[in-house]
């Protein structure tokens, strides 16, 4: 089987300022990747790319078999699941949640004149069920906290079967507890052969789940490193990516990053 994600080269411009820089990034259909890099390091537009809303200055992306600039991304698009702060913010405050979630069978945000079956509203809330978000079924959108907010957008973004689920940044805005309840759903779904490959782009090594396999770094645009978590998630990769010197563990399945200092000698 083709790859999920199969980018050669690819490079995003806007003027004179690269934003993607030569990225060339495969990911196969059992793989589970975690993005990270610092503020402007490119992880946004390489999501952007990805699920196929913006097309390469040069290079080629291929995404699910086909090949961006070749296919009708409406056609694509469905078959990928997003989640990210700025389709957030275009779901409508006063939609129930059933419905922020049903209506991506449609690829819409807000209910209008569209008709869902049995199977699409039994689909939709047996996705909350498995998010742990049963009781939100028929709260508003806008009277949820942030990581209730996660959670939904999750369901809304699984709603389609999606072949590639992409998650921008998920764990953003999110208190420790938040951060812990959405890390440990992530593992779940990563443990779950049946749930299709994943990205998931970050600024903190915290935030890798459980059952990621993955790791892509970048830095100015570039790819500084990928490939298997244990290979690229390294003190001098980290480092590297982040312009600090890092101590990097690993325990209990999850990674943690802090700066090194130094220690001074007594004489």
């Amino acid at each position: 089987m083709p790859a999920v994600i199969e980018f050669a080269d690819v490079t995003i411009r806007r003027g004179e300022a690269v934003l993607l820089d030569s990225v060339t990034w495969t990911v196969e259909e059992d793989e589970r990747w975690v993005v990270l890099g610092p503020n402007g390091a490119g992880k946004t537009t390489l999501m952007q790319v990805a699920s196929a809303q913006l097309h390469p200055s040069s290079g080629v992306a291929g995404i699910l078999g086909e090949v961006l600039g070749t296919v009708d991304v409406f056609d694509l698009r469905p078959r990928i699941g997003l989640t990210s702060a700025a389709l957030a913010e275009r779901i409508p405050r006063h939609e129930l949640v059933r419905d922020v979630v049903v209506s991506a069978s449609y690829g819409v945000l807000g209910r209008w004149r569209e008709e869902y079956d049995d199977l699409d509203h039994g689909r939709a809330e047996q996705l909350l069920v498995e998010l742990g978000a049963t009781k939100l079924l028929d709260r508003t959108f806008g009277t949820l906290s942030e990581g209730e907010r996660k959670r939904v957008q999750i369901a809304r973004a699984l709603m389609t079967d999606p072949e590639l689920l992409l998650l921008d940044e998920p764990a953003a805005g999110l208190d420790l507890g938040g951060r812990e309840d959405l890390v440990s759903t992530l593992a779940v779904l990563a443990a779950d052969e049946l749930s299709p490959a994943t990205v998931l782009v970050s600024h903190h090594v915290e935030e890798i789940p459980p059952g990621f396999t993955h790791a892509l770094l970048l830095r100015d645009g570039r790819a500084v490193a990928s490939g298997p978590l244990d290979e690229v998630v390294t003190e001098p990769l980290l480092s590297a990516t982040f312009g600090m010197p890092l101590q990097v563990t690993h325990e209990d399945q999850r990674w943690a990053a802090r700066r090194r200092t130094r220690r001074h000698s007594r004489g």
